[in-house]
């Protein structure tokens, strides 16, 4: 990345300091790829060396991207407060999509994508074992 660009910003909700999780995986890949990482985790102060914020809602600024790695039913609890925060889109990983998580998203104005998001920062999730 040229040094005058700006690293977009990233909260990665349900980052874990599991290195086997993907909410482990995805705070690593970000990283790498040189975003600007915020994990979003109610019982853990760090992850991965990165100060974690208990939930979206402490985050300042503005967020390119918000990642959910948290059950759909997580994911459906926290979407008033990620709509607040009104990041560029959502992307709901495997695992964390549901019919009316993704309808609610829409519903709120969230652009909600359906991904993973380690393959679409340009990684494989093998990578980070």
């Amino acid at each position: 990345m040229p040094a005058e660009e700006t690293p977009k910003t990233v909260a990665v909700v349900g980052a874990s300091t599991d290195r086997r999780k993907f909410g482990n995986k995805g705070v690593r890949a970000f990283a790498r790829a040189g975003w600007k990482v915020i994990p979003v985790n109610p019982s853990e102060a760090q992850v991965e060396g990165l100060p974690a914020v208990r939930s979206v809602s402490e985050i300042d600024g503005p967020l390119d991207v918000v990642s959910l790695y948290v059950p759909a039913a997580v994911g459906l609890r926290l979407l008033p407060d990620i709509a607040a925060k009104r990041p560029g889109e959502i992307w709901v990983n495997p695992g964390a999509a549901s019919t009316e998580l993704l309808a609610e998203a829409r519903r709120l104005g969230l652009r909600a994508v359906e991904t993973c998001s380690i393959i679409q920062v340009g990684y494989r999730p093998a990578e980070f074992s």
